[in-house]
């Protein structure tokens, strides 16, 4: 239990901006209400979203919470206290955490249905970088493509957080994957992660080195960055092949502030995906933005289940992970939208 003299601290964005948006701030240390556990958190996953949140971009932040919000999807930490009705968990027991928002604190109260065992062998750390990009992947690749062995799928940022879990799945599925990375230092990274073959995108036509690999196409294409490969993807399908778009990272700023104009362009080249030609080719797009799935929290947890499953028995490896304090949760967001992380970035309460 926290002393008289304990203080909560979590980040705060009052309103859309630059990095300079994220404010530290301190409140007491919340109650539970019925039903709800609290969580004295260890460690906060950092997710590209993150920033977009802080941008005033993310739809489904404006749509769901409105501002002020803190940001954060995902927390690692021991239960602190139990609301009343409760069952099954004790205070000392080491959890993780899943949040609509709000993740970015050092004391944080969800509903019992959140709150997942933290398998022995994993660190806080490793925990909390686990839930969003693996539930992402597992939605992708599980729900909407439905992976069968020897399928050949294309995922892009592959050395990060969602691409790096997509080729986990890939390998436990039988599947071929061809992972593309923004940089040569990210080639090892994806590979050690189960991509077969890695095409580093500003070395060359990366359209036509993907080709190479799979002259027939791909059954899968995952692709995170928007307008910069959005129509190469779709061009690589093979029949019946899914292009599932699951970020615009190319679209983005990456010195924190939102160029409209140039956003605006961007849009505006964007492909549009005619029904006719996909009924012709037989191929298809699909999407997914996992804080929209929110009200899907029976599914969401039976991913969650069969995702730790799999980590606890070491099927499912977790993720290179670097942590900054809670403080620096600017330099955090900064070295996420530079594109040249590697794995997961959590924060530390």
């Amino acid at each position: 239990m926290p002393s008289n003299a304990e203080r909560a601290r979590r980040i705060v964005i009052e309103r859309p901006g630059g990095y300079e948006a994220l404010r530290l701030v301190e409140g007491e240390v919340p109650a539970p209400r019925p039903g709800e556990l609290r969580l004295r958190v260890a460690a906060c996953g950092v997710n590209y979203a993150d920033g977009i949140i802080r941008m005033g971009l993310y739809e489904s932040a404006k749509r769901l919470h409105g501002y002020p919000i803190t940001p954060g999807f995902e927390v690692a930490g021991v239960v602190d206290a139990l609301g009343e009705g409760v069952e099954g968990w004790r205070v000392g027991d080491r959890v993780i955490g899943l949040t609509l928002f709000g993740g970015y604190a050092s004391h944080l109260c969800l509903p019992a249905d959140r709150i997942f065992a933290l398998p022995s062998g994993l660190s806080f750390e490793q925990g909390a970088a686990l839930p969003t990009v693996f539930l992402t992947a597992w939605f992708m690749a599980h729900r909407q493509v439905h992976p069968e062995p020897g399928e050949r799928w294309l995922v892009h940022s592959a050395a990060g957080g969602v691409g790096s879990a997509l080729l986990q799945l890939a390998r436990l599925a039988g599947v071929e994957a061809t992972g593309v990375v923004g940089a040569a230092h990210k080639v090892e990274a994806a590979k050690a992660m189960g991509a077969r073959h890695a095409i580093v995108r500003g070395e060359g036509d990366w359209v036509a080195a993907a080709r190479a690999l799979a002259p027939s196409g791909y059954h899968a294409v995952f692709d995170a960055n928007g307008v910069a490969t959005l129509a190469g993807s779709w061009g690589l399908l093979a029949p019946m092949g899914k292009l599932v778009v699951y970020g615009f990272a190319s679209m983005l700023p990456k010195d924190g502030r939102v160029n409209w104009l140039r956003l605006a362009w961007d849009w505006w080249r964007t492909p549009r995906f005619n029904p006719l030609e996909m009924t012709s080719t037989k191929r298809s797009v699909m999407a997914a933005n996992l804080s929209f799935l929110s009200a899907e929290a029976p599914l969401l947890r039976r991913g969650m289940l069969w995702l730790l499953e799999r980590f606890a028995d070491g099927r499912l490896q977790p993720l290179p992970v670097a942590a900054f304090p809670l403080l620096d949760a600017a330099q955090a967001h900064r070295r996420i939208e530079s594109g040249q992380s590697v794995g997961k970035l959590v924060l530390r309460p």
